[in-house]
């Protein structure tokens, strides 16, 4: 279905979102920007770095939590939407669940796994356990040492940009996973944003790059480029350009609503969106090829 249709239907006011699950590559933004469009509130914002994502929806008004280790663009620096909120109450406060990218990776692996909490002991002795209620301190006698109970994570959607996929949400990945596995088993939903829909043939010659299965898919959504500006593996280059120009525009509330209304809110759509990027950053796309060896499946 259409990303737009799949946001509409599989997202809800309030829910808890996995928005950048691989670290600086493949966020899915175009999501982001749909969801501003269709001006979502209250919700949770889950990742490990999301770039500007998080940091525009903060500033869109889309965000009433932010469950991650940090929010910002890691080509400038802390996001200016996330301090002005935390800091200023602009455009309104967000409440912060703090985690480390470690603890947020275990936490979603709890959550894969169906246990309430999962033992960390990297923790101990870290700000973390102030700034973090819901992180306890627990003494193991067996072993007189001591460990913090990090509470599951269980995402209400998955956002997730993936390579290619089938029609069915059956899909390949390759590059740094992050967590995109762990997040994909602990959420209720899965959005799967592909750059290319193949034939269930493609995914089957290869079940070792299948990270998840398909019937864990709500709907699969084929976005080229729904990953602009960050990476993607095999596909893209980042864009720093785009990324810096954001972020020094962003340093005020009013330079920020400008550039809102220039490249999320008057673009009605993705296609929209890439026209107005046009073909100065062709040079983003991968043009080299540097394939894996071949693997045999054979059984006989």
């Amino acid at each position: 279905m259409t990303l737009s249709r799949a946001i509409s239907s599989h997202v809800c006011h309030d829910d808890a979102v996995v928005l950048g699950a691989c670290l600086e590559a493949c966020i899915p933004f175009a999501a982001a920007h749909e969801l501003i469009r269709q001006q979502f509130r209250g919700l949770n914002l889950i990742a490990p770095i999301s770039d500007m994502a998080t940091d525009m929806l903060i500033g869109a008004g889309c965000v009433g939590q932010v469950t991650g280790a940090w929010v910002g663009n890691v080509s400038g620096g802390l996001g200016h939407n996330y301090r002005r909120s935390v800091e200023q109450g602009v455009p309104h406060q967000v409440k912060v669940h703090d985690h480390s990218n470690f603890s947020l990776g275990m936490a979603l692996t709890a959550g894969a796994y169906g246990i309430p909490f999962i033992p960390v002991r990297s923790l101990l002795g870290s700000d973390l356990l102030r700034s973090n209620s819901t992180f306890q301190v627990q003494e193991d006698e067996e072993s007189a040492t001591s460990y913090v109970r990090v509470p599951s994570l269980n995402p209400d959607v998955a956002l997730l940009s993936v390579q290619r996929s089938d029609e069915e949400g059956n899909c390949h990945f390759w590059g740094n996973l992050g967590v995109l596995q762990e997040a994909a088993l602990a959420s209720k939903k899965i959005i799967l944003i592909t750059e290319e829909l193949v034939d269930r043939e493609v995914i089957e010659s290869d079940p070792n790059r299948v990270p998840f299965p398909g019937f864990l898919v709500k709907a699969v959504c084929h976005v080229p480029a729904a990953v602009h500006p960050s990476p993607m593996t095999g596909f893209y280059k980042r864009d720093n350009d785009f990324f810096n120009q954001y972020h020094q525009q962003s340093r005020n509330r009013e330079g920020f609503l400008e550039w809102l209304d220039d490249w999320v809110l008057n673009p009605a759509n993705h296609e929209q969106y890439l026209d107005k990027l046009g073909t100065s950053r062709k040079d983003l796309k991968i043009k080299g090829i540097l394939l894996s060896e071949p693997v045999n499946y054979a059984s006989d």
